[in-house]
């Protein structure tokens, strides 16, 4: 007995990370979480601007659900990829009102745990090892993730200012290799660019010609303000047919801890990524997907009620940035301000010393790609009337 103990111990101590681990990029702050409890432990204040959480309150309909659906044996049973029909065909309702497109609740839709894990598994549907995949860099990093452990030839596009953060649809055209997926978001994390139809069309005739797939991950849909309105992929032409559009109740519903989401599109690849998650998952608990159910079905005084918050937020964000000196620019979508570092410094120096010094977090643009050093997101985390506090603490460490 124990020799097979000092066996087990010795086996793990000359264990080796594989190269798909060797090869993921080192995570900038990551320590922030430890650095913040540190800051606490001592009695320091902590505003913390990184994390893509409102905290505003969930919509009402959804505690009074969940707290009868808990309670219901058949609701706690497996839900597997086909999910509560229920929740399902709610989905079907709110993309027809929004977007205007009739979506099959069967076939052309599935329930997901959240985006983030149906996102990167979406890269096991449809590459094969060796096939190119176009990424947003910076990016949300379930896209490279994804990518790179399916073991294809990941294609960091760099989002530039000067092509208002888009993917110019030439990078597509001239893509090298058997390009099969192409990743793409907006309104944007991080750099809260916006997409216009016209370009949208571009895309999709682009991946037409190419025989590409596109992700369109559309979580921040709803979170756009001074009258834009973002466009969904299955309302353009040919969107349906080579693409997958992915929606979020996290940043709509503030309904982030919950991981209750979906993707909408071509039935083909419904049933790909369908077939992919079975071999990960068994579905998100049933008690949930009735709350995201009543939610969806309920009209949209929630979803203005929201934005009405954030919009606060936003004005309160951009007025105190701007007095603290950086150069912010008042978003058209998303939770996120986006600036250029306003010293000599890398983002993450930048970063690490705000924490340090103010006790204000913020996410360096390199935790999101090399593409985004240079530049720091701001979440609109906080309420309007702490924003003068954290621009004066932007301020003096300025």
């Amino acid at each position: 007995m124990r020799e097979t103990a000092v066996s087990t111990v010795r086996e793990a101590a000359e264990w080796t990370e594989p190269a798909r681990l060797a090869g993921l990029p080192p995570y900038p702050l990551a320590d922030v979480p430890d650095i913040k409890a540190r800051l606490l432990a001592e009695g320091r204040s902590v505003i913390d601007l990184g994390v893509g959480d409102p905290g505003l309150p969930v919509p009402e309909v959804a505690i009074e659900v969940v707290r009868e659906a808990v309670g219901d044996p058949a609701l706690s049973k497996y839900g597997f990829q086909r999910g509560l029909p229920g929740y399902r065909t709610s989905i079907a309702g709110w993309m027809g009102r929004r977007f205007g497109v009739a979506v099959d609740p069967d076939v052309e839709l599935l329930p997901v745990i959240g985006t983030k894990e149906a996102i990167a598994l979406t890269a096991f549907a449809v590459l094969d090892p060796g096939d190119s995949v176009i990424v947003p860099d910076p990016g949300y990093a379930a896209y490279f993730g994804g990518s790179h452990f399916a073991a294809a030839n990941v294609i960091r596009t760099p989002l530039r200012a000067e092509e208002g953060f888009l993917i110019p649809p030439d990078v597509i055209r001239r893509a090298p290799g058997r390009l099969r997926l192409v990743y793409m978001n907006y309104p944007n994390n991080p750099t809260s660019a916006v997409a216009e139809v016209s370009y949208l069309r571009e895309v999709v005739a682009v991946c037409h010609e190419r025989g590409a797939v596109l992700l369109f991950d559309n979580a921040y849909s709803e979170i756009t303000f001074d009258g834009f309105r973002a466009p969904g992929l299955l309302e353009i032409e040919g969107g349906r047919e080579i693409g997958l559009e992915f929606h979020s109740m996290s940043k709509t519903y503030n309904m982030t801890g919950w991981r209750l989401g979906w993707a909408a599109g071509n039935r083909q690849l419904i049933a790909a990524l369908r077939r992919v998650k079975t071999f990960f998952d068994t579905g998100a608990f049933m008690a949930l997907q009735a709350a995201g159910a009543a939610v969806l079905a309920d009209p949209d005084a929630y979803i203005q009620w929201s934005l009405a918050q954030l919009a606060s937020r936003r004005e309160a964000a951009v007025r105190a940035f701007r007095a603290a000196g950086l150069d912010v620019t008042a978003p058209l979508g998303t939770l996120y301000l986006w600036f250029p570092v306003p010293s000599s410094e890398t983002s993450e120096a930048f970063c690490r010393r705000l924490l340090l010094e103010s006790g204000l977090v913020l996410l360096p643009g390199s935790s999101m790609g090399p593409g985004g050093e240079g530049f720091v997101r701001a979440s609109l985390a906080i309420p309007e009337d702490a924003w003068e506090e954290a621009g004066r603490r932007v301020r003096e460490a300025l």
